[in-house]
């Protein structure tokens, strides 16, 4: 497929989109390590169903570029929510339905805990809400999934993002879902995502400003005023999560009802590991739907 661009104060988004002249809208946003093609096949399903599906790639990932050099190169998850409300207003949409993956979970979180009303429903794979805190409680077993994050800290880790990125990324692949689960092809495309001059920065910023050990730039640091404590979401929402996922345990989005005042479901796929949106679409796709459909939903 080919991207569309669009301008926001700070970047010029690439984006992919199906079904342009329908009325309702999806916004589909990927995670770390994938791009936005993750949406593919779900996108195709929902678009079928009467929805204009967008999936913009995030910061730092081709094609979405900045717009200039002056711009700090963030990873922080709340400019993650903010350059998601940038492209929903350069877009013009109207209350779209916000689903995310890992990276593009705690995005459309953080975009309805900065702007209440922005989305009309939230789908969350593989990323409980309330985990973006650096001083949150976490088992010994989630510690030890997120070596990654500790490793990325270090000298060491810093120069494999910076110069073996291909090679990192596929062990996250390799390890975070049962075995056999992708394509070499799929792999190679998700790849050309992390093919810019910014991809290292971002990255490497997200994860060390997430546990405290860099600052983040003046816009991050307000509005992560405006996520802590976290807010309680209004917003219709449904969590998915694989029961084979080793990167973030499914144990990680258990009992965070009490963040929500609207309808709240939680499903947990067997299985299916940390890529749900890659390793069943269909699946994915009829739970998003069967959840928009839902009576609690659609008579909000």
């Amino acid at each position: 497929m080919n991207y569309s661009f669009v301008s926001t104060p700070l970047l010029k988004i690439g984006y992919l989109e199906w079904n342009r002249n329908a009325s309702k809208v999806a916004v589909l946003v990927h995670g770390w390590p994938d791009s936005p093609e993750t949406w593919l096949r779900t996108a195709g399903e929902l678009a079928a169903e009467g929805y204009r599906v967008l999936a913009p790639a995030l910061r730092g990932f081709a094609p979405t570029t900045f717009r200039r050099a002056s711009t700090p190169r963030s990873g922080a998850l709340s400019t993650l929510g903010m350059d998601l409300l940038g492209f929903i207003d350069a877009m013009e949409l109207d209350q779209p339905v916000l689903v995310g993956h890992d990276w593009g979970a705690r995005a459309v979180a953080n975009a309805c805990g900065l702007r209440d009303g922005v989305a009309s429903a939230l789908v969350m794979l593989s990323v409980g809400y309330g985990t973006n805190d650096p001083n949150q409680v976490i088992t010994m077993q989630q510690a030890r999934n997120y070596w990654y994050h500790w490793f990325m800290a270090t000298p060491r880790g810093r120069q494999i993002v910076e110069s073996d990125r291909s090679t990192f990324a596929r062990m996250m692949w390799d390890t975070w879902s049962p075995a056999g689960w992708y394509k070499e092809e799929d792999f190679e495309t998700a790849c050309e995502a992390f093919k810019t001059p910014d991809w290292a920065e971002v990255v490497l910023h997200s994860y060390r400003h997430r546990w405290g050990f860099v600052d983040g730039d003046l816009a991050s640091n307000l509005a992560d005023t405006q996520l802590t404590p976290v807010p309680t979401l209004s917003v219709p929402t449904l969590v998915l999560h694989g029961e084979a996922d080793s990167c973030n345990h499914p144990d990680s989005s258990k009992g965070k009802e009490s963040f929500f005042s609207g309808h709240y479901e939680r499903v947990v796929v067997n299985g299916v590991g940390h890529f749900p949106q890659r390793e069943a679409p269909e699946l994915v796709a009829f739970e998003i739907l069967r959840f928009l459909k839902a009576d609690s939903v659609t008579k909000r």
